[in-house]
């Protein structure tokens, strides 16, 4: 799972060159800040035995309070009612994505899902064994959501570990590829989220589905020296191609020209999908429109950030620095604080 301007730096920050290494966190030595990943949930916290609804939910609370530095601000945009439900959430994708991501080897991390996979139909089916699954159960029995989005965020991880399995690099053919794999790795985030308001029209979900592919698409341009550092190359191959990008240059401490020039398109699409995403911001759910209108914020300005860069993301990382993000918390606070006063709930 990616976090959206969730970066702590108030300005960009250098990113060191290093050689292309397959991506295998858990038997490489040491990485750079380039490549480092954040604890694992079971780290983080003691995972609670039993199937005790409240220890199970303090956990999930604080895995999600711990690993996503924007939980916080966001949560406080919505009605407490929904708090431990996007904790819940949280939690089950973030250790769905180190499942994949913190194995041992790509087919233990194939094996692990596997298993979560039956432990998601159990919870679903009201026998729930893990403690994230005992406080999602709760959700789920609350609110109504479906499997589907939570089964399509397993099948994304999946894909991830299934080109480690095969030992090869993580490659898109076009712009259709990448968004068929947004699909199932950042859409159903936003579905979800609009579910636990009983929000089931497909219009608004598409909206949802707009703004969740823009919000992951800039993270991409944002993270290109990361993920070619972990073999992944987000870059639509054919627009590579294109622009006369090849993947040597993406090892280099700098831009060239072409690879400035391919980013300063990709980031185009990435605005143009939070665009068509954005009359969301005024037509979900009214607890939810603070939060919504904060995301394509955030998303627009970590475009802004790129740009700024040239559209060179290799030499430097853009990042939204506090005092940004601060600004964008706020506007959508007042937002929330201008309904209240309305009477809207």
């Amino acid at each position: 799972m990616r976090q959206i301007v969730s970066d702590q730096r108030c300005r960009p920050e250098a990113v060191p060159a290093m050689p292309l290494t397959p991506h295998s966190p858990s038997t490489a030595g040491p990485l750079s800040g380039a490549a480092r990943r954040d604890p694992t949930p079971w780290q983080m916290a003691a995972v609670p035995g039993g199937a005790d609804l409240a220890a199970a939910e303090a956990f999930c609370r604080e895995v999600a309070r711990r690993h996503y530095e924007n939980f916080t601000v966001a949560t406080r945009l919505v009605p407490r009612r929904l708090r431990q439900h996007l904790a819940n959430v949280y939690a089950y994708a973030r250790w769905s994505d180190d499942l994949s991501d913190e194995a041992a080897s790509p087919a233990a991390a194939l094996a692990g899902l596997h298993e979560w996979r039956q432990g998601l139909e159990d919870c679903f089916a009201g026998r729930p064994s893990h403690p994230v699954f005992v406080a999602l159960a709760d959700t789920v029995g609350r609110t109504g959501l479906p499997m589907q989005p939570f089964a399509d965020l397993l099948d994304a991880f999946a894909e991830d570990t299934d080109f480690d399995a095969r030992e090869v690099a993580v490659r898109y053919a076009d712009r259709a590829a990448l968004q068929a794999y947004c699909r199932r790795s950042a859409d159903p985030v936003g579905r979800i989220v609009l579910g636990l308001e009983g929000c089931r029209d497909e219009p608004l979900l598409e909206l949802s589905d707009s703004i969740c592919t823009g919000l992951q698409l800039v993270n991409f341009w944002q993270d290109v020296k990361r993920d070619r550092l972990a073999g992944r190359v987000y870059l639509p191959q054919a627009d590579m191609a294109r622009c006369g990008v090849t993947e040597r240059m993406l090892d280099g401490d700098r831009a060239p020209s072409e690879l400035r020039a391919l980013l300063r398109e990709e980031v185009g699409w990435a605005r143009a999908c939070l665009a068509q995403g954005a009359p969301l911001m005024t037509l979900a759910p009214r607890v939810l429109r603070p939060a919504i209108r904060m995301f394509v914020g955030g998303g627009n300005a970590l475009a802004d950030c790129i740009e700024r860069t040239g559209f060179d993301t290799l030499s430097r990382r853009p990042t939204v620095n506090r005092w940004q993000k601060a600004r964008l918390a706020a506007g959508a606070w007042w937002g929330m604080a201008a309904n209240a006063m309305l009477g809207y709930s």
